[in-house]
């Protein structure tokens, strides 16, 4: 079974911030504009070398998304950049009707999205953001893994011309995927190969997946792990190759089961490959303060989680 190597623990909100950097430098139409979070985001070197294309908004993310849509009239490529639940629930109406609707060629960066924001708890956290943006038409909706992809993530959609949300987080989670790598928007990464059980994960569950691969090898089951990062447009070949193959799928988010990835996996499945599923994610329910490590461990978002679910889904075939 392939394994992969911890480069060492970063955090994917500074992997956008490097990708950030190097947008400034290689691409003068990108802005950027920032809700008062401009040390959060990783921003501040952006902002130090382009004073100028930098806008700090203050406390007020409907107005950055409305002067994020504005840029874009005179062709600069606006990245807006807050916390996940500010990105998306705080200004919902003004994604739809200024940058969706209007197919304004703006980037929604969101750091700190789900339970792993930690000890703000439930009122900053946010666990339906994916649900939110993937229903909008035209939205494209990124969640990366690492530091190393969230970088070329960033610097990936500025190419993209259209709507994106780009979803990191606040921990350090380990860094596994190449660092000089190539974001293909929509394009699933196959990470280990398996005959038993597909694995389907997204962001922070990523890492856990194949922890989970290496504990069912022992157990004498094969598991094929999927890096989805994109979940808008969904890469259903990769999907439906592999479920062909096992005859069976978990899928691992921080996020809640309605309205994730779990659910536009189904969709793939219940029209073309009906096939047992199991899901990891959080059950309908709000977060609360604690460590990411408390969190995830007690929303069973973890490797273990991954494994238990992995076993049901081949006992169910």
């Amino acid at each position: 079974m392939k394994t992969y190597e911890n480069q060492g623990n970063k955090d994917t909100r500074s992997g956008f911030g490097a990708g950030l950097t190097e947008l400034g430098q290689t691409n003068e139409n990108v802005v950027a504009l920032c809700a008062d979070l401009t040390g959060s985001l990783k921003m501040d070197e952006f902002k130090a070398n382009h004073p100028d294309r930098f806008f700090q908004v203050g406390i007020a993310e409907a107005n950055m998304i409305g002067m994020a849509a504005g840029f874009t009239i005179g062709g600069k490529i606006p990245f807006t950049g807050t916390f996940a639940n500010f990105s998306t629930g705080r200004v919902y109406d003004q994604i739809r009707q200024s940058v969706a609707y209007s197919g304004k060629n703006v980037k929604i960066c969101a750091s700190h999205a789900g339970i792993t924001l930690g000890e703000d708890g439930a009122t900053h956290q946010i666990l339906e953001d994916i649900g939110l943006m993937k229903m909008l038409p035209g939205m494209t909706v990124i969640n990366t893994c690492d530091f190393n992809q969230t970088k070329a993530a960033t610097i990936a959609i500025a190419a993209h011309n259209g709507p994106v949300y780009l979803r990191f987080g606040r921990p350090k989670v380990p860094n596994f995927t190449p660092e000089n790598q190539t974001f293909e928007i929509g394009k699933a990464i196959q990470l280990t190969e398996g005959t038993d059980v597909t694995i389907v994960a997204t962001g922070h569950l990523v890492w856990e997946a194949l922890e989970a691969a290496k504990v069912l090898n022992e157990k004498g089951i094969s598991a094929e792990v999927i890096n989805i990062h994109t979940i808008k447009p969904l890469d259903d070949n990769a999907i439906l190759n592999s479920v062909k193959k096992t005859g069976c799928v978990v899928t691992a988010e921080e996020h809640n089961f309605l309205g994730g990835l779990g659910e536009s996996v189904s969709r793939v499945l219940a029209t073309n490959l009906p096939s047992p599923q199991e899901f990891v994610a959080t059950q309908d329910t709000f977060g609360e303060s604690g460590t990411p490590a408390q969190l995830m461990e007690k929303y069973g978002l973890n490797s273990s989680a991954i494994v238990s679910a992995a076993e049901k889904a081949v006992h169910r075939k």
